[in-house]
């Protein structure tokens, strides 16, 4: 009897890893056969149609895809989009200047007429979605090679794409599910003319800069606000002055009712990616060497940019943006990495594994099926381990935390094209990099760059199997007295790539052969072009070989889950198409005998406020605010809420999604996820996994009495429930 007791708790114990409440990132159109009875038991008062029609306007025509990377939301019926201060910062960075510097002091249309256009910025809404497995899987049979199977996919895709039936100014994106058993055709429509409305200074909207994010609790007004335009048929339309605002078919509301915890809350957006079916190999390589590989390059980045951009004002507005992405990751590898070693993410894989291998050795068909696909991962990913450490200190080096090597290899690319394309293509791309080039060097310091570069590429060197190290490196140093820093700084004096006119006079002329001889000459060029080439040499191909391999692994092991355990419930990992997370508001407990309410105010910021400095300061104006008590509206029993926590799944791509009540009113704009549940794209725990919202009553707060910007308000549908009644109990009266 005991022995059957264990064996219970054991089955248990290994499906709880994925049998968990509030988990999931679900496809919206299928919410009502999956998820709708579940969401009005926990307090939904809107239907699965409210959320996801096609017939009427709904939920998903207000929410849309930001910049190509995060979450937006149409709030009211001209266009008015609200999303995170974090996702516009590229945009209000790339208009501030230091006589106009909207970074620090904030920015505020007082008219139409004064909305900023921001060229190259998009927003992107979903029209329908399609299920297409059946036509895109056609004639695919299980005997195939991987390459054939593939191949077949791309001409189904073909014929799918040609076939959806859509309006001229929609576009069609075929994405797979459950690692390519399921496809779905997402049928769009971008807005091209997006201009910039309004964003509070920084110390408002990135209050608590790097000390505070992914922390709990948080005092962040995280929120900008942008207008969408459309030509005068309420078409798509590249900017004019002649185009007019957006009329959406659906806008969201928004809720003064404010939350308390066990509130139910719905997140609409679009999700990077989460990985939440890997095997336990895969999860431990993560933990061990993947997010520390990619720590370690940017720790040391950041260290360098960092110092610079408190050393000078001019810095601090160049690489405001790009500090803030490198850091941003930097932060979460650290805690997930922190997260699924306090959880035992890999043990209690192990676990779930160890259960799925029962099933199969007491299933004959199951096993032939599936036997060996977890001994198969255990070798592919114990293969794939140098190469893919190798690959993440590449990227991490060459092409996202120093920028002379990017620019080397974009001409690497373009010498390339000459060579399979000719003059004409070589010569139209020319055209083009040298018209987009100005955007690089109004943002770029090749002092600091320089730095960056000889602390890194000395890390590289020292960290990657010496057979990676191209030889150039290795005379190259040599010739230096094995100085990294004599060697950098004469590819920085020699380059002709750290000068606009240099960069421009190396490109000039109309015969492309004598442009490339140029090129091929450039120290940096030289530079880049070694290592570039080793790696493609001896790295790449054998990490794409591998990779190949355990997505077809993948595949299977997905399929071979469902089948294996059918009585659960799946949802499609995160690929940045439009989902919906559902939860509630609650606080956590992070550890031992500490406990998280859900709710931060007004009086934590003044309580982190710390004059002059850069990530705690606070206008003067906000502090006569408090002091006052003038919250207007939008206070509640004499303080102003500020932030929120919910335990809805939410990832990167989130950033700016909107969080909506049990009536589908806007509540908040989500943010940032806590420290301790960073871990959730690959281990979710509801327990301690929680998602971060600004309230929308200090958006509003900000935008009207901080800002005295209070017209945009008065765009915006406000609504608020009435208080029930109070009918008095017929009786004696008390003594």
């Amino acid at each position: 009897m005991n022995s059957i007791k264990l064996w219970l708790l054991m089955i248990t114990l290994s499906l709880s890893f994925y049998v968990r409440a509030n988990e999931g990132m679900w496809l919206p159109m299928l919410l009502k056969g999956y998820n709708e009875a579940e969401m009005k038991k926990l307090g939904m008062k809107i239907t699965a149609e409210d959320i996801y029609s096609v017939n009427k306007g709904s939920l998903k025509d207000a929410v849309g895809q930001f910049g190509g990377g995060c979450t937006s939301e149409l709030v009211s019926s001209q266009g008015l989009l609200l999303t995170n201060h974090h996702c516009g910062y590229s945009t209000i960075q790339s208009h501030s200047t230091l006589d106009h510097n909207y970074l620090k002091d904030g920015f505020w249309a007082k008219t139409m007429k004064d909305e900023i256009p921001s060229p190259g910025l998009t927003v992107m809404f979903i029209s329908r979605i399609d299920d297409v497995t059946k036509q895109v899987l056609d004639s695919v049979r299980s005997d195939m090679t991987d390459k054939e199977r593939q191949s077949q996919i791309d001409r189904n895709l073909s014929k799918v794409r040609a076939g959806i039936k859509k309006e001229s100014y929609e576009d069609v994106a075929v994405r797979s599910f459950f690692e390519g058993n399921q496809y779905f055709a997402f049928i769009t429509v971008t807005y091209k003319d997006v201009r910039f409305v309004g964003a509070p200074p920084s110390s408002i909207g990135n209050f608590g800069v790097d000390t505070d994010n992914w922390m709990w609790p948080r005092h962040t007004c995280d929120f900008s606000v942008f207008r969408v335009y459309t030509d005068k048929n309420g078409k798509p339309a590249e900017y004019s002055e002649d185009n007019i605002p957006m009329k959406p078919k659906y806008h969201l509301n928004i809720s003064m009712d404010g939350v308390k915890e066990g509130d139910f809350n719905l997140v609409m957006g679009f999700p990077g990616r989460t990985d939440s079916y890997l095997p336990a190999v895969a999860v431990e390589q993560i933990q061990n060497v993947t997010n520390p590989t990619r720590v370690e390059v940017r720790d040391a980045a950041l260290k360098i940019v960092g110092a610079a951009m408190r050393e000078d004002p001019k810095t601090k507005i160049m690489y405001a943006s790009k500090f803030a992405s490198i850091s941003n990751y930097w932060k979460k590898w650290i805690g997930e990495t922190q997260g699924l070693k306090s959880f035992k993410a890999v043990e209690k894989k192990r676990a779930y594994e160890k259960e799925f291998t029962r099933r199969l050795n007491n299933n004959s068909t199951l096993l032939g099926k599936y036997g060996n696909i977890l001994p198969e991962f255990e070798k592919n990913y114990k293969a794939i381990e140098k190469y893919s450490m190798t690959r993440d200190y590449f990227t991490e080096i060459f092409i996202r935390n120093s920028e002379l090597p990017g620019l080397a290899l974009q001409l690497d690319r373009l010498n390339k094209l000459y060579e399979a394309s000719g003059e004409k293509a070589f010569l139209e791309r020319r055209d083009k990099i040298i018209g987009d080039i100005d955007r690089f060097y109004k943002d770029y310091s090749p002092d600091l760059d320089k730095k960056v570069l000889t602390t890194l590429v000395e890390l590289y060197n020292n960290k990657v199997d010496p057979s990676f190290v191209p030889d150039y490196a290795k005379n190259a140093l040599k010739d230096n007295n094995n100085s990294y820093e004599k060697w950098i700084s004469g590819i920085y004096a020699g380059t002709k790539l750290t000068n606009i006119d240099q960069f421009k006079s190396l490109l000039a002329g109309d015969q492309a052969e004598s442009i490339v001889s140029r090129i091929k000459e450039d120290p940096a060029y030289l530079f880049a072009k070694s290592y570039v080439a080793n790696y493609e040499r001896d790295v790449q191909p054998n990490y794409n070989d591998l990779i190949a391999k355990i997505n077809s692994q993948k595949r299977g092991y997905m399929a071979a889950q469902m089948e294996v355990f059918p009585e659960k419930k799946y949802f499609p990992d995160a690929n940045s198409t439009l989902r919906v997370a559902y939860g509630k508001v609650a606080g956590y407990t992070p550890r031992d005998a500490v406990r998280y309410n859900h709710m931060t105010y007004l009086e934590g910021v003044m309580e982190k406020y710390k004059p002059g400095d850069y990530e705690f300061d606070v206008p003067e104006k906000l502090i006569d605010l408090y002091n006052k008590k003038d919250y207007g509206q939008y206070g509640e029993h004499g303080k102003l809420p500020v932030n929120f926590i919910g335990t809805a799944q939410t990832t990167g791509g989130n950033s700016g999604s909107p969080v909506l009540d049990a009536k589908g009113r806007l509540l908040g704009l989500l943010f940032d996820g806590s420290w301790e549940g960073v871990m959730s794209d690959i281990y979710f725990d509801e327990d301690i996994v929680r998602s971060i919202m600004v309230d929308i009553r200090y958006v509003l707060f900000v935008i009207d009495k901080y800002a005295d910007a209070g017209h945009l308000v008065k765009e915006m549908s406000l609504s608020k429930t009435p208080a029930a009644k109070i009918v008095p109990i017929k009786g004696k009266k008390r003594a």
